[in-house]
């Protein structure tokens, strides 16, 4: 299949669709060519901005085009099966958002389809191509043996100020459980292996259309390490992310995304420089590669059934 450039439709034009937008226009081996938006003006702004793309309102119209090659889809979590079922039955490759889908049901007929349909199927964890996860991964060796891992997610309000779309507050599909948690699970069982849900309390608000605002969990990799989550939201502090992996000669910290903290026994942590490298083009150089038929590191759609299993222990929805 390989070629010059390979045609992209974007499907939700919102602030992760807008990021990776900006992505494709500026990669060498993609053109962004149409883009679906609930929302008119929208859509009809990011295809502007996109240099003149197509628009559309209904996501059935974008894949009617043809020539299109792969597709982006950037909705909100409820919408990922029935929108990502369109895409597969049309034999487009498809790239999703996190979290797979909004249950593990539905996570496993996405997977199903995306296999029978014989194409590319992959998501996107941002972590996963930062410079931190190749450094913190080459360091795990010299922690010895890991004795917890420590997943802390706060945030002073949420949804973030830049987040402000009702459905990231509300408790069917909202909510940093679903949002956030998914990079550092997917992260976990990247490095460790497979994630069981040992002890999950999750405290939600008097509003019962509204998401949780704080969870407590214990989890297990395959080997028994444990992995603690504290998550709050409202609380009188800044926004504060880390995973803190602690083994018997060293710890390393990763903080707030992109910061790498590392140590050895006795010793203060301290920054590790990384080099400043775009998240973004990494994966869709994988993408390429994949589309080229090169071997490519990319996060199939199995690996988020298996993160959208441990949300759905965390939530109690089984």
């Amino acid at each position: 299949m390989k070629t010059d450039k390979y045609s992209v439709g974007v499907i939700g034009a919102g602030v992760m669709g807008e990021r990776m937008m900006n992505a494709l226009c500026s990669h060498e081996r993609f053109c962004l060519t149409t883009v679906a938006d609930v929302s008119p003006d929208r859509a009809k702004e990011a295809a502007r901005h996109a240099g003149g793309a197509s628009w559309h309102t209904d996501h059935r119209e974008l894949l009617a085009r043809e020539g299109l090659d792969l597709v982006y889809l950037a909705v909100p979590p409820k919408f990922h099966h029935p929108i990502a079922l369109d895409v597969l039955a049309s034999g487009r490759h498809l790239l999703c958002e996190k979290p797979l889908a909004n249950t593990t049901k539905e996570a496993e007929e996405m997977l199903r389809a995306a296999r029978a349909a014989g194409v590319i199927h992959a998501m996107h964890f941002p972590l996963y191509y930062r410079p931190v996860y190749a450094e913190l991964k080459r360091r795990l060796e010299a922690l010895g043996t890991i004795r917890r891992i420590d997943i802390v997610t706060h945030f002073h309000q949420w949804p973030r100020p830049w987040q402000q779309t009702a459905w990231l507050s509300g408790r069917e599909q909202g909510g940093f459980i679903r949002e956030v948690l998914p990079h550092f699970l997917h992260l976990t069982q990247s490095l460790f292996g497979r994630l069981r849900v040992v002890r999950s309390d999750v405290e939600y608000p008097a509003d019962p259309l509204a998401c949780e605002v704080g969870v407590s969990a214990l989890l297990q990799v395959e080997d028994g390490t444990p992995v603690t989550i504290n998550g709050l939201s409202g609380i009188a502090r800044q926004e504060h992310l880390s995973y803190t992996v602690y083994g018997t000669e060293g710890t390393l910290s990763v903080v707030n995304w992109g910061t790498l903290l590392a140590g050895g026994r006795g010793e203060p942590l301290a920054e590790v420089p990384l080099p400043d490298e775009n998240r973004l083009h990494q994966l869709l150089d994988e993408l390429a590669a994949a589309l080229d038929g090169r071997e490519a590191r990319l996060i199939g759609f199995e690996t988020g059934v298996e993160v959208q299993n441990v949300l759905d222990a965390l939530l109690d929805l089984s």
